[in-house]
């Protein structure tokens, strides 16, 4: 069982697949309900989530990329502050933390502070990312396991879990069912991003877990050491 755990949620968890609304309200309670049985077990749980279903990024060449960066972060706080509701409503214990400063709206994410948030029986939900351009929400969870010391980063996916090339776009693509970190940054595995990857590698983040989402217990499953998805280590 693990004991602290970063779980990396894309910004569509919390939308309807079939509608372009950026929120769904059964998907939004469905993933709290999920978080709150990873509460149950006893698993501390950070969450980094995206905000894909808000802000997909440039809408025009001439943008600059540092303005797109900056409204994404923005996207990632409003969908912490929506998840964080949700939880409360499920009654759970949880914060928004921010790594831009925005304290009308969530607190300023430290470390130390967060990491005594979770000892405390509290949810974290990580927001803003890096609080930098240029880096994706899988680095910014890669980035907080190691700060945290998580035993993993949870990452859900439209997928079974890592393959060799694109599922989505190549019908012979492989299945990988456990991988190494430099495995994925030699093939250049697109799971999460190489910046990621090489940040478990150094800080000794003992494990990626990669799993379809479709059915948001999956995490609860996994939590539980069924052989779902794919297990990517040092």
């Amino acid at each position: 069982m693990y004991k602290r755990i970063i779980l990396k949620l894309s910004g569509e968890t919390l939308a309807d697949p079939g509608n372009s609304r950026c929120y769904d309200a059964k998907r939004v309670a469905l993933a709290a309900k999920a978080i709150a049985e990873i509460q149950k077990l006893g698993v501390e749980c950070g969450i980094v989530i995206g905000g894909g279903n808000i802000w997909r990024g440039r809408f025009t060449d001439d943008m600059n990329p540092v303005n797109a960066d900056n409204m994404g972060m923005l996207a990632t706080v409003m969908n912490a502050i929506c998840l964080m509701d949700a939880l409360r409503t499920e009654g759970v214990k949880s914060e928004v933390f921010s790594a831009v400063q925005m304290l009308k709206f969530a607190k300023f994410y430290t470390a130390g502070e967060v990491d005594e948030y979770l000892r405390s029986g509290g949810v974290a939900l990580l927001s803003a990312g890096t609080g930098n351009p240029f880096f994706t929400t899988d680095t910014a969870a890669a980035l907080r396991a190691a700060e945290l010391s998580a035993d993993a980063v949870f990452k859900g996916t439209n997928v079974k879990g890592l393959y060799d090339k694109d599922p989505n776009k190549y019908p012979d693509a492989k299945f990988i069912a456990e991988a190494t970190y430099e495995d994925c940054i030699k093939n250049g595995y697109k799971v999460m991003d190489s910046t990621a990857f090489d940040i478990c590698k150094n800080r000794n983040v003992a494990a990626i877990r990669v799993f379809k989402m479709d059915e948001l217990d999956n995490i609860i499953k996994v939590l539980k050491g069924e052989a779902i998805g794919t297990t990517i280590h040092a």
